[in-house]
């Protein structure tokens, strides 16, 4: 028996699913050895200055296993550095990538502790949003600790962890998952440490690495996956094609500030964001007027979308299947529904580009 996957059985089905998981590998060989790497902000979160963070080569081993006895145990690799010696109690060097924010993500790294006196801990920050404001895992050698916190306006909460055995010079694997509200943290691979955090559901931050005091540390394979941030006019075309069953295809049309016409802002293609409108969705954001077209199969309506002040933002055109005695009345009643949902979720045209 043939199967047929009609398109707007299609769409229905890509619009069900949830966003593809995407994934970001900071690769260190990239950036010039013995300088900072770019697209980072060095900080400190509380007292002394901050870290001297900086590329350099080190013997690591390889991420999988060998596949034979012979495959060399280590080898000479860039990774990041963080050599400043501050001994100071609330002193923490922070590394923050400057590239994205994400909301639910794992981020991964491979962790090395070199030295420290006053302490020798180290790991990742997370869910940033200022040097007073962030989430922070750690591991630690000296004591042998796993610890995750979180900095509200400068001040560290109650750490939470266990005591795990940890060693100096070596190799070890950390990582934080974020969902929702759920935070996972990961010891080379085992969780050690669950926790759920209300405030921070729906919070979006940037990623990086720190240190503690006087501790030196080297970081490798470091790498984030994530499912990628949906905008509102994303969200509201794959909410629409799921909720009505006969629509053949949706768009929206607007003008991307410093932009000069309307581009496509969402679609049912990821490939169509930031192709250029044409005539018609000018015409529709300039006039107010509506536009209808049809073919043998389908019929075309294209309507203004206002924002809560009655401004019209964008332009969205809806493509339908032919209903018996179909006409331009019948079309634009059909369409009504779907500009008045939309329009109830647009406070403005930045909302709708977020």
């Amino acid at each position: 028996m043939r199967f047929i996957l009609t398109l707007t059985a299609l769409a229905a089905v890509l619009a069900s699913l949830p966003a593809l998981a995407a994934e970001r590998i900071f690769n260190f060989s990239d950036f010039a050895l013995d300088r900072s790497p770019t697209n980072f902000t060095s900080l400190v979160a509380g007292r002394g200055r901050p870290g001297d963070w900086r590329i350099i080569m080190d013997q690591v081993p390889p991420a999988l296993t060998p596949l034979t006895a012979r495959a060399p145990a280590v080898s000479a690799r860039a990774v990041l550095a963080q050599q400043a010696r501050e001994p100071l109690a609330g002193h923490i060097p922070l590394l923050i990538s400057d590239d994205a924010t994400f909301n639910d993500f794992k981020f991964t790294t491979r962790l090395k502790i070199t030295g420290g006196v006053l302490a020798q801990s180290a790991g990742l920050v997370f869910r940033f949003q200022n040097a007073s404001n962030f989430f922070v895992v750690q591991a630690g050698v000296l004591r042998g600790t796993f610890r995750c916190s979180k900095v509200v306006n400068g001040e560290m909460k109650p750490p939470i962890g266990p005591e795990v055995p940890l060693t100096k010079g070596e190799w070890h694997e950390l990582s934080v998952q974020c969902e929702g509200p759920r935070i996972t943290c990961s010891l080379d691979g085992g969780e050690q440490i669950k926790l759920v955090d209300n405030s921070a559901a729906g919070l979006g931050g940037k990623i990086g690495f720190c240190t503690q005091a006087d501790t030196t540390a080297y970081f490798a394979d470091a790498k984030v996956t994530f499912t990628p941030l949906e905008s509102l006019a994303k969200k509201m075309v794959r909410d629409t094609l799921q909720e009505f069953s006969r629509l053949v295809g949706v768009k929206i049309f607007a003008v991307r500030p410093p932009g000069t016409g309307p581009v496509v802002i969402a679609g049912m293609n990821d490939a169509e964001p930031g192709a250029a409108a044409g005539e018609t969705a000018a015409n529709v954001i300039k006039t107010g007027h509506s536009y209808y077209g049809k073919t043998r199969e389908t019929v075309t309506v294209m309507l203004p979308l206002r924002d809560h002040n009655g401004d019209i933002v964008a332009a969205v055109s809806i493509e339908m299947k032919k209903n018996i005695g179909q006409t331009e009345d019948n079309a634009l009643a059909r369409a009504q529904p779907i500009i008045r949902r939309m329009q109830a979720q647009v406070q403005s045209l930045e909302d709708l580009l977020e």
